[in-house]
């Protein structure tokens, strides 16, 4: 498979970076269309080639290593008038050129990289003997001209740099950027200690030191979690969330490396400090989901990207085996946790081979051979075309993008290579390396070498070592793994659902082989039959913290082979179906409360339906007075139907499709359609937008409007109609004929005393009650008024005090007597945390 990969770049690309395997031909900066930032890799420097070099060696491919070495001192200039990323220009040509360069001062540690590779053949008399350190000085050159990048107050890199020029404004196409991501600015210390080492230049690795010490210190000190995107000149957080995928990674991964590789116990200490709170907030096993570096307890997502798939492999590195086997396995499953693929696109990533590689190491277990197995199985059924190895442009379709990285000859083939390889097959013990994130090979025995004490990171006083941050000894995993079935007890709860990562054909039945499996548009989570279904195709229900329901296929628990198979086909179909449902991606609608003494002033965010009336193309929306319906649930014909008949029907979301309720309440008279979130505490202000998807059946027939609350927004509805019994809404894709400012989302106690702006801007509260009305003026809050016109959303208070209020309402208590300047404090605190939370967001 590598022949294949590498002779096709050769022969129809080189001296290109990188090959087009499609169209057979070298992809040339400049003269292709461009890609955006992923062509910030490509530097005019044949960087397939130089990334490719240890993977030659590493496959005891010494004649085309030789010749290879020979072509890059030969035919790569690095004085390009081009401007390149400073962070793959770093992992993928610096590193690779520190592989093979023989140390001449006698320092010893021998050579940097590859356990003396180019040094090793030359001394065995038939290769190499003309080789003079030359990639030494190409290294030192390389590391020169990146430099310039670091010239910033906080010495975080500019992630661009021109290798000509350096940095130096417009003119040269750099020097305008504010943002770097955190993995970018933290993801130089290995090549740059290795460069500083080999040579006795400290300069790099004290630059590389220093953006660590910044990164470390703008760190969030509650959480003690760092943001995906930082300003490389103030140190604020550009984007606030923070996981261990894209944006962030290498970051994590190079604080433990550099530990291993340099052996300063500060960065042992600081990956310790960050790998804690990872596990206490991040990790939701076997899930890895970013949160908010503020409010690490409030999800940023519910999907996880394919670079996170390096963390199993990290995970063993640390030591922590159990985690590391339970994501794996979920990762194996190629699932998302809301079974939507939130990116088709898969460049040939290698993160996942890397982790099967390192759980092989460390647990023995003839399982990961399996999955490497797979992974070889996929690539060759799936990627391989007759130029090379093609990207997959769309993992659902099959289809493929004209794209083949450097990292997939550089990464993928030799961990693969390594999985499967017996000891006499490796020309050099990998056990004396560390790997870089981009699996070039760094030799351990730099920790002992020589180095300028100027490059010590700054230690702070709260930076003393604390004992209690670390685990000075590795697990014994044999201590660990003493009975082999141990690793498949911890896999078996999240089985996987696919034996292969790609969709297959469902498969034959015989006529007469009993009635068609159960397919996913039908399927209802609270038929029991549906669930024994699914339990004899091996498919089990999880219940996720945020009241959704995942399904898992366990193949092995399948009744037969062919419900195995059934079983398979149903997982692909949910989540097609789900791909389809949310392609259509619609704007939230407002349901405004317009009967007295709410007169328009509450409006709440709901979700929209992909089925019925269309409120976007509504002038005037549609006003009625709502009704419980009952069932609650719809999923039957409506008992009630003289109460819903011109109302707008009130149901609970469950037990039957969203289309299936509509056409119940509608059959009954009902001119709309409100569904309340069954998942108690749900809210629009903690939850991405949600829209309820047809049935997978022409919905043609549903004519009303239907729209979804969150079981926050949704209480607050049911409570107004059980206190004021009569409550006219109106249901529309934007409040409306409003002279007031709302204020949406109030909870319960607000509806005794509404806050609104009349027309001379002054505050007023209205106050109702069963005997009198009054109005009370009261001076201006301290914060600007805003024009009529302006919503100024409010998010509801903690919910303690939402309960706490609920309590009171549902006794009966009188809460009119609270003060005005009580209610003005608690909504001043409320806005000002909304807007704290809205500008985190953005």
């Amino acid at each position: 498979m590598f022949d294949h990969a590498y002779q096709n770049y050769m022969d129809h690309a080189y001296p290109a970076d990188e090959l087009m395997p499609l169209t057979c031909r070298g992809r040339v900066r400049g003269l292709e269309p461009s890609r955006g930032d992923v062509d910030d890799a490509l530097g005019k420097f044949s960087l397939t080639l130089i990334d490719t070099l240890d993977t030659l060696m590493l496959l005891n491919k010494t004649t085309e290593f030789e010749a290879a070495v020979r072509r890059v001192l030969s035919d790569v200039r690095l004085d390009n008038d081009i401007v390149v990323s400073v962070f793959e220009t770093n992992i993928r040509v610096l590193g690779r050129s520190l592989k093979y360069i023989k140390d001449r001062s006698n320092r010893g540690f021998g050579l940097l990289g590859g356990h003396s590779m180019a040094v090793m053949l030359k001394e065995g008399g038939q290769h190499m003997q003309w080789y003079q350190d030359e990639l030494l000085h190409m290294a030192k050159d390389l590391g020169l001209r990146l430099l310039p990048a670091f010239n910033t107050s906080s010495g975080l890199p500019y992630p661009r740099v021109n290798l000509k020029y350096g940095v130096r404004g417009p003119e040269t196409r750099t020097g305008t950027e504010t943002d770097t991501c955190t993995a970018c600015a933290g993801t130089i210390i290995l090549e740059f200690a290795a460069l500083s080492r080999f040579t006795g230049d400290p300069v790099f690795e004290a630059h590389a030191r220093r953006a660590l010490d910044f990164l470390w210190e703008k760190r969030q000190r509650n959480s003690n979690l760092v943001g995906t995107t930082i300003n490389i000149h103030s140190g604020e957080w550009v984007r606030r969330d923070s996981g261990v995928g894209a944006g962030i990674d290498s970051y994590y991964e190079y604080l433990l490396k550099a530990y291993i590789l340099l052996g300063d116990d500060l960065f042992l200490q600081r990956f310790n400090i960050h790998y804690a709170s990872i596990m206490k907030y991040i990790s939701q096993p076997p899930l890895l989901l970013d949160v908010h570096i503020h409010k690490p307890l409030l999800p940023a997502r519910t999907w996880m990207d394919s670079l996170l798939a390096f963390f199993p492999g990290l995970q063993v590195l640390k030591g922590d085996i159990r985690p590391a086997i339970e994501t794996h396995e979920m990762l194996y499953q190629a699932f998302t946790t809301d079974f939507r693929v939130h990116w088709a696109q898969h460049p040939l990533r290698p993160e996942f081979a890397e982790s099967t590689y390192f759980l092989y190491k460390a647990t023995g277990d003839p399982y990961y051979l399996e999955a490497g197995r797979t992974i070889l199985d996929n690539l060759n059924r799936f990627a391989r075309v007759p130029c090379g190895f093609a990207a997959m442009k769309d993992v659902r379709t099959g289809s493929h993008e004209d794209r083949m990285d450097s990292f997939f000859l550089a990464e993928m083939f030799k961990y693969l290579f390594l999985l499967f390889a017996d000891a006499e097959d490796i020309p050099f013990d990998v056990e004396d390396y560390v790997f870089t994130t981009e699996a070039h090979l760094l030799p351990l025995s730099l920790s002992a070498a020589p180095h300028s004490p100027l490059v010590s990171s700054n230690r702070t006083s709260e930076e003393e070592l604390d004992d209690s941050n670390f685990d000075w000894t590795c697990p014994n995993t044999r201590l660990l793994f003493p009975d082999p079935a141990y690793p498949r007890n911890l896999r078996d709860p999240i089985r996987s659902a696919v034996d292969k990562s790609c969709p297959r054909p469902a498969p034959y039945r015989e006529p007469g082989m009993g009635r068609p499996p159960l397919r996913a548009q039908d399927f209802m989570a609270n038929n029991p039959e549906h669930l024994e279904l699914l339990r004899r195709m091996g498919v089990s229900l999880i219940h996720l913290k945020d009241g959704r329901v995942q399904l898992v296929q366990h193949a092995t628990q399948a009744v037969s082979a062919v419900a195995a198979e059934d079983g398979v086909r149903f997982m692909q179909e949910m989540m097609e179906l789900s791909s389809q449902q949310q392609k259509e991606q619609l704007p939230p609608r407002a349901i405004q409360i317009v009967s007295h003494p709410f007169l328009g002033r509450v409006v709440l965010t709901a979700g929209p339906a992909q089925f019925g009336t269309d409120l976007s193309k509504s002038s005037t929306g549609v006003r009625g007075f709502v009704t419980v319906a009952e069932p609650y649930s719809g999923c039957t014909e409506i008992t009630n139907a003289e109460y819903v008949q011109g109302h707008i029907a009130l149901l609970q979301r469950g037990q039957c499709m969203f289309a299936e309720k509509a056409r119940h309440i509608q059959k009954a008279g009902a001119i709309g359609g409100i569904v309340i979130d069954d998942n108690e505490g749900s809210s629009s202000d903690t939850a991405p937008l949600f829209q309820m998807a047809g049935d997978g059946r022409n919905t043609e027939d549903v004519t009303l409007p239907v729209l979804f609350l969150f079981h926050k927004e949704g209480n607050i509805l049911l409570e107004a109609l059980k206190e004021y019994r009569e409550v006219e809404v109106l249901l529309s894709d934007k409040a409306r004929d409003r002279g007031v400012t709302l204020l949406p989302l109030m909870p319960p106690h607000w509806f005794q005393a509404l806050v609104f702006l009349s027309a001379d801007s002054v505050l007023s509260f209205v106050a109702p009650s069963q005997e009198t009305s009054h109005v009370e003026e009261v001076s201006p809050p301290e914060v600007e008024a805003a024009p009529a016109e302006v919503e100024v959303d409010v998010p509801p208070p903690e919910e303690e005090r939402d309960s706490d209020r609920r309590e009171e309402s549902e006794g009966d208590t009188d809460s009119s007597g609270q003060s005005v300047d009580e209610l003005l404090a608690d909504w001043r605190e409320d806005l000002e945390a909304f807007q704290q939370m809205e500008k985190d967001e953005l």
